[in-house]
């Protein structure tokens, strides 16, 4: 197939369609600009309620951590079983279509990286990277325990383009009593592959990228990073394990550190793309937490959304057709994928932007 024309490619995680039109990339762009904030931080914010010692909301005051710090979030968009007033068994009869609705609980933390407040994970050193990593796992340990919890979903909002409200290097981890939208779909289509060709879909999709080479943006010997065939957004990226795991808590100490290495690697040519703290979400992907079910198919993996389009101050738009009808991107997953690749593993030098 000629990839130069307009096309449309599958995503086999969740039996999706994505519109490729690679003509439209030199288009002009007369659209909105972004502003970009100043980028230089002082290494501790009186005023951040995420620093060491300083109170957050409701007067409680965070304690004068080293490395990092995880507390419940003061605004959950979830709530324990024991803090809602609903029977958590109660569900709408399904009578009326207006009328199928059932009570979610849940636990939502907030995770420090590290008590810098001018420090982003691709500026961490790889041992700060590896607390951060071991902070999540125990986390998904801990929560994916829970009776009441099926699914932890452990994320990053970077920058303020993401909606983050606090530059303070954070994450959240949203522990649900029901298994969300995305990795339901991508659990029930790694499951009908293993069924139907008795191998993992993650696996034999790697396999492809490896030897391909066309989309890989970084690799070590247990993690590999690359642009899937299927991306949306221009500079999209997943990391996978090499080896079958389903869950963070699987990884052993060696897994670990290389993951630190590709994290700050793929983060590191993010902010050297356009020379900025590159925004992005990211999360991660494990099976649901359910012991007495049978998730072995599900192949964990992390995600990077970047909404970046061509430049710093110009992002891409979900509207229109992507909306009303499919993802469509212009600048193709390869051509991403190389611009990406052959960028310095060495950090820009942040300076004062003007806004």
């Amino acid at each position: 197939m000629d990839f130069s024309k307009p096309h449309r490619r599958y995503n086999p995680l969740t039996r999706e369609w994505v519109l490729v039109s690679p003509h439209r990339a030199r288009r002009p762009w007369q659209g909105q600009v972004e502003k970009i904030s100043p980028e230089i931080l002082p290494e501790y914010d009186d005023k951040c309620y995420l620093c060491p010692g300083n109170s957050r909301a409701g007067g409680k005051v965070n304690p004068n951590y080293t490395s990092t710090f995880v507390f419940d979030n003061d605004f959950p968009a979830l709530l324990a079983p024991d803090e809602t007033n609903s029977d958590q068994n109660e569900q709408s009869d399904g009578k009326f279509l207006t009328n199928q609705a059932e009570p979610v609980n849940g636990i939502c933390r907030v995770v420090c990286f590290s008590p810098r407040h001018d420090l982003t994970l691709p500026e961490l050193s790889i041992p700060e990277i590896e607390a951060v990593l071991t902070t999540w796992t125990k986390q998904t340990s801990e929560l994916g325990n829970m009776e009441s919890i099926d699914y932890v979903q452990v994320f990053e909002n970077k920058g303020a383009m993401m909606g983050c409200s606090n530059p303070h290097p954070h994450s959240q981890i949203w522990a649900t009593s029901i298994i969300p939208d995305e990795p339901l779909k991508e659990l029930e289509s790694m499951t009908a592959y293993e069924k139907k060709n008795h191998s993992c879909l993650i696996c034999d999709y790697m396999k492809e990228e490896i030897e391909s080479g066309q989309r890989i943006v970084a690799m070590n010997d247990h993690f590999v990073a690359l642009v899937p065939f299927w991306a949306i957004w221009p500079y999209e990226i997943i990391i996978i394990p090499k080896n079958h795991h389903s869950y963070l808590t699987e990884l052993n100490h060696e897994e670990v550190t290389s993951l630190a290495h590709v994290m700050k690697e793929v983060t590191i040519k993010y902010d050297n793309l356009f020379e900025i703290s590159f925004p992005y979400s990211m999360g991660f992907h494990q099976a649901p937490t359910n012991k007495s079910l049978d998730y072995s198919a599900y192949h964990m993996h992390i995600h990077y959304y970047p909404p970046l389009l061509r430049s710093a101050t110009v992002k891409k738009f979900m509207v229109g057709f992507e909306m009303l009808a499919m993802p469509q991107r212009d600048l193709t997953p390869e051509t991403a994928a190389k611009m990406i690749r052959e960028l310095p593993n060495q950090h820009y030098k942040k300076t004062i932007t003007s806004t």
